[in-house]
C-alpha cells in the first residue's frame, strides 16, 4: 500500500493531498499483488480526475467480516472473513443515473480523448477473479468511496472463527429509520425487527420530518449521514433533536469514518456505523447509543 502511494506521487500531482489510515495488523488477502496495485493505481486515477482543482485522496484498509444477511443482499458475495481496502476523494461524486455503469466497459463520462472507459472495469475484473466485492459510495458534490473487499487467506478452522458473529443484544425501544436506499432500509428495518425493535422508517429528511411531527416520542434516530437530494443526516438530527432533547442518534454512511469526519461532514465523537455492517454490529452500536441515554437518566435523577 504504502509503495503504491509512493509511486502515485508524480502522477497525481503536487494538487492533490495524499493520506493513507492503515489498520494495524492487517488481515493477508488472497490477491496477487502486482493487480492489486493496478487496480489502486486505476481509482487513484479517476479521483484525481474528479479532483481537477485539487483534493484530498485517502487510502484505507481494515478487517471486515460480512455477514450473511449483507451477502444475501449481494448475489455475487459470499460471507466470510476480507481484508478491505478503500480509496477516497472528495471529487465532484458520480451521478446515481450513471452509477450502476461503472464499471462496464468502455463506459466513461470522460471527454474524448480522455479516458478509455478500460480503468474500473479492470479493477472490477481483478477483484471478481479473486473472489472479492467491490462497493461505491458516492454523492454528487461530496465524493467518492471505493471499497475493495478480499478474502483473508487463512485456514478453513481460522475462517470460520473469523466469520462467527458475538453475542447479539436486541431491545424493546422504538427507532426512526432515515435511508434513501431502498435496498439498504429494508435490510435494517428486517433486522432490527428481527432485535425486537419498533421501527418506522423515512427515505428522506423531509419525510422523516414530517412522521416524527404525528408519532410518539422515538428513542433512537438513525440516520444516513448523506440523504438523497441534498439531505444532510446532520441538519435532520439537529432538529429533530430540538423538538425532542431526549432522542438519542447513531449515523450511518458508506464513506468509511475518517474520511467522513476528516470532510467535516461529521463531528468527531458522534456515534458512526460504516456500511456495510453486520446485524450484530448495528445491535452493539444501538446499545451504545441507547445505554450512553440510560446512564444520563440516572445521573439526572442523582443530581
Amino acid at each position: 500500500m504504502l509503495d503504491a502511494t509512493r509511486l502515485l506521487r508524480p502522477t497525481l500531482g503536487e494538487r492533490i493531498e495524499i493520506e493513507t489510515r492503515l489498520v494495524q495488523g492487517p488481515w493477508l488477502a488472497l490477491a496477487d499483488p502486482v493487480q492489486l496495485g493496478n487496480a489502486l493505481i486505476n481509482l487513484a486515477i479517476n479521483a484525481r480526475d474528479a479532483m481537477s482543482s485539487g483534493g484530498r485522496l485517502t487510502f484505507e484498509t481494515a478487517n471486515v467480516v460480512l455477514d450473511e444477511d449483507y451477502a444475501a443482499q449481494n448475489a455475487e458475495l459470499t460471507s466470510g472473513a476480507y481484508t478491505m481496502v478503500a480509496v477516497s476523494d472528495n471529487g465532484t461524486g458520480i451521478p446515481a443515473s450513471v452509477r450502476d455503469r461503472v464499471f462496464d466497459p468502455f463506459f466513461t463520462t470522460k471527454p474524448v480523448g480522455k479516458g478509455t472507459g478500460l480503468g474500473l472495469s479492470m479493477v472490477y475484473g481483478f477483484v471478481r477473479q479473486s473472489g472479492g466485492h467491490i462497493k461505491i459510495y458516492s454523492e454528487e458534490g461530496v465524493g467518492t468511496t471505493m471499497k475493495i473487499y478480499l478474502p483473508r487467506a487463512v485456514g478453513a478452522a481460522d475462517a470460520l472463527q473469523s466469520g462467527m458473529a458475538p453475542e447479539i443484544i436486541g431491545g424493546r425501544e422504538t427507532v426512526l429509520v432515515v435511508e434513501d436506499d431502498d435496498l439498504v432500509r429494508q435490510y435494517v428495518m428486517t433486522n432490527l425487527a428481527a432485535l425486537g425493535y419498533a421501527a418506522v422508517a423515512a427515505a428522506s429528511a423531509s419525510d422523516a420530518l414530517a412522521l416524527a411531527a404525528h408519532s410518539p416520542p422515538f428513542d433512537l434516530l438513525l440516520t444516513d449521514v448523506i440523504l438523497g437530494a441534498g439531505g444532510n443526516g446532520r441538519e435532520l438530527a439537529n432538529e429533530l433533536v430540538r423538538r425532542q432533547p431526549s432522542l438519542r442518534v447513531l449515523y450511518t454512511s458508506g464513506y468509511t469514518e475518517d474520511v467522513i469526519v476528516h470532510h467535516g461532514r461529521l463531528d468527531p465523537g458522534l456515534h458512526l456505523l460504516t456500511k456495510p455492517y453486520r446485524r450484530a454490529d448495528l445491535a452493539r452500536m444501538i446499545r451504545l447509543v441507547l445505554g450512553e441515554k440510560a446512564v444520563a437518566k440516572v445521573a439526572a435523577e442523582k443530581a
